[in-house]
């Protein structure tokens, strides 16, 4: 849509029309290349760029070293998951997924590789891919978003194996606990889902707007992050953030943090969040300074 939009719009007013897209944009996903080089970032127009993030560390660096290096359409609609393999950028859309090859990436040779479309209920369904996982023991990627089930598909083959149905409304993230071997999933129904990979089983529920320290009524009880450490899980969104001991199913301790989260991981002994929507990716070489930011 945005394609046919530039091509209307005259060359006088590109830059307008450019201002006002950034201004309106979202930046959904982002993943880092295999060698730690390179950011790709998705937007809401189905766009991916790609960074050079040793150029813009570099002592050297001047603004452009901040901009794309090669911007390409990668979907119709947003793109709200991105992964990294050792060889393919995985990016995920509405009803699909699409691989590019980084080595090609990288030379601006822009083609999909291949696309997958889980098994649907109907063919009429097209609900958003909210969060991918990679779980590389077993080869596999997992799929979850607007049809609340987490679809898993075998990466050498292309093939899906299974789907876990168990939540009531649609999944916004994933998070694995690679030595058991489970993923957690977290989701607009407030509960967050432990799946035992071996059996394709739910093994255990938090349903974490339940529980008075951390549920907020006025902010919902959807689920939008998760991460997990062993016996430790750290979730938010409408309910406070808040750090879970598994086995127990307790919460220990509940972050003063007003705004929901989007987005959380374990670093050492630290939890990081982040939040907010807009053209630009924060770039922090220490948690208590930005250094930089890059933009679409």
């Amino acid at each position: 849509m945005e394609r046919a939009a530039q091509q209307a719009v005259p060359l006088g007013q590109m830059e307008v029309f450019q201002a006002l897209q950034r201004l309106h944009m979202t930046i959904f996903s982002q993943s880092v290349s295999p060698c730690g080089k390179f950011l790709a970032a998705g937007n809401n127009y189905g766009q991916i760029a790609i960074f050079s993030l040793s150029a813009a560390l570099s002592s050297e660096a001047k603004e452009e070293s901040k901009k794309p290096m090669v911007t390409f359409h990668a979907h119709d609609g947003p793109v709200y998951s991105m992964v990294s393999t050792d060889r393919h950028l995985l990016s995920a859309g509405d009803g699909e997924v699409k691989a590019w090859l980084w080595a090609e990436i990288l030379k601006k040779g822009c083609k999909e590789l291949w696309r997958r479309q889980p098994p649907y209920r109907t063919s009429l369904e097209v609900p958003e891919i909210n969060a991918l996982l990679l779980v590389p023991k077993e080869n596999l990627l997992i799929l979850a978003g607007g049809d609340c089930q987490l679809h898993a598909m075998d990466l050498e083959t292309g093939t899906f194996m299974w789907a876990l149905r168990g939540h009531t409304d649609y999944i916004h993230c994933l998070a694995l606990r690679e030595r058991s071997p489970e993923v957690l999933s977290g989701g607009e129904d407030g509960a967050v889902r432990l799946w035992d990979l071996r059996t394709a089983k739910e093994v255990q529920t938090v349903e974490v707007y339940k529980h008075e320290e951390c549920s907020r009524p006025h902010n919902g009880r959807w689920i939008g992050c998760l991460a997990t450490d062993s016996d430790w899980m750290v979730c938010g969104g409408g309910p406070a953030l808040t750090l879970w001991h598994l086995r127990s199913s307790t919460p220990t301790t509940v972050f003063p943090m007003r705004a929901p989260q989007k987005h959380v991981t374990f670093y050492q002994d630290l939890v990081l969040t982040a939040a907010g929507n807009s053209c630009r990716v924060d770039v922090f070489t220490n948690l208590g300074y930005r250094a930089f930011s890059l933009s679409f």
